[in-house]
């Protein structure tokens, strides 16, 4: 659906654009009441076209009358179109010239001020093109008629070369005039739809950047909260259970340790939304790396273990998905899986990529983490990197998360497509 444009929105967008105020007390007024504009042009306009045919010479008693009741009608009514030159700028400029051909006809040639007015909106109000247009044809009209009047005696030499020369002369004036004022007009407004385009593409621009930074920081956050959370709930109930006290203190400082590392890590990421002059982490936080989030769980009492085979240079920003890629997926067995008994990660380097394989047993259903954000998070980070994602059950009771990350320097993608390798 098409949105409608309201006039609080165009003085909101002008105010933004700061545009000076139209030069001149009358020109503002007159871009602020165009109607009396109008009216007042088609005034003067008749007031100068009658007073010089006050003048005429009489003629005889017929002509007198007509000339009397229909040379003021014809000018009323060319001069009324005036009223339309902004919504049709045609019309004037065919009603003056067809004024012009009726005072030859009428055996008064002349020409009336209404074509400097006519050919100066039609270009303004119309464009350049039809302003010429209508100029030439006008003209050719007024000097036919002309010449088949002066052929039949209708006019004279030097009454028809008159009318002639200031069709062109009033005509080309107003054009001349018109197309300057209209094309810098058009060419102003086009600058200033330009820079309304600008506009609507910095707030555009703006809103993806903050959309894009709140889906980083809730990614680390939910990496650094859930992870943690996890390890600290299983080591607390690990303690509470245990009767030895040895182990329930190690397990008490073990579940310390990774809640001042975990309060550590928020409040570096938290830093980004401070509005102080202090300098502020630009990058993502560094997760742990993968033998760290093992041993994390393993000292939690959870089987994990953790396979790697070769070695690659990898990028900073692929080491990034590869661990919150494994921190994730031993999350998620610690959390969904109650009666886990293996926990496998595997880590596979190559030339050209890196391979991350999570599987675990225990899984009493086929919806672990479906409702969550940390796979999304994942699938986003894999697709950051051109990579790939694939997290389902593998069997009764096992799920298995799988990864691959080209190790090649790419773009980073803007929209994550996740994909089940094959």
């Amino acid at each position: 659906m098409r949105r409608t444009r309201s006039r609080s929105d165009s003085i909101r967008e002008d105010e933004e654009l700061r545009l000076p105020r139209p030069p001149g007390v009358f020109r503002r007024f007159w871009a602020r009441h165009p109607v009396v504009a109008d009216v007042l042009l088609a005034a003067l306009c008749v007031l100068l076209t009658l007073t010089p045919a006050a003048r005429l010479d009489a003629l005889p008693e017929p002509w007198a009358v007509v000339r009397a009741i229909v040379w003021p009608l014809a000018v009323l009514a060319a001069c009324a179109t005036l009223l339309w030159r902004r919504r049709l700028p045609l019309l004037p400029a065919v009603a003056a010239y067809a004024l012009d051909v009726f005072f030859l006809l009428a055996g008064s040639p002349g020409s009336s001020p209404l074509l400097l007015i006519a050919g100066f909106s039609l270009a303004v109000h119309g464009s350049s093109r039809a302003a010429w247009a209508a100029f030439g044809w006008g003209v050719a009209a007024v000097s036919a008629v002309a010449g088949a009047l002066l052929l039949t005696g209708g006019v004279t030499l030097q009454s028809g070369l008159n009318t002639v020369l200031s069709t062109v002369v009033l005509g080309l004036i107003g054009t001349l005039i018109g197309v300057n004022v209209g094309n810098r007009q058009r060419y102003i407004d086009a600058v200033i739809d330009r820079s309304r385009q600008l506009l609507v593409e910095r707030d555009q621009q703006a809103q993806l950047a903050a959309a894009a930074e709140r889906a980083r920081i809730a990614r680390e956050m939910h990496d650094i909260v859930s992870h943690s959370l996890t390890v600290i709930v299983a080591l607390s109930e690990g303690a509470a259970a245990t009767p030895d006290h040895t182990q329930a203190r190690a397990a008490a400082s073990t579940a310390a340790e990774t809640a001042r590392s975990a309060l550590t890590e928020m409040r570096s990421m938290l830093g980004v939304l401070r509005d102080d002059d202090s300098p502020l982490p630009l990058a993502p936080v560094e997760p742990a790396q993968p033998r760290e989030t093992v041993e994390a769980a393993q000292r939690a009492g959870y089987p994990v273990t953790l396979t790697v085979t070769g070695t690659a240079d990898v990028p900073p920003s692929v080491a990034h998905a590869l661990g919150r890629i494994v921190q994730e997926g031993v999350t998620n067995a610690m959390r969904h899986a109650p009666a886990v008994s293996m926990i496998g990660v595997s880590i596979g380097y190559s030339d050209d990529e890196v391979r991350v394989e999570v599987v675990n047993d225990g899984v009493s259903g086929t919806d672990v983490g479906a409702g969550g954000f940390g796979l999304r998070g994942l699938t986003e980070r894999a697709a950051h990197v051109h990579g790939r994602l694939h997290s389902g059950p593998d069997g009764p009771g096992r799920w298995r998360l799988h990864a691959r990350l080209p190790l090649s320097p790419v773009v980073p993608a803007t929209t994550p497509t996740p994909e089940d390798p094959s």
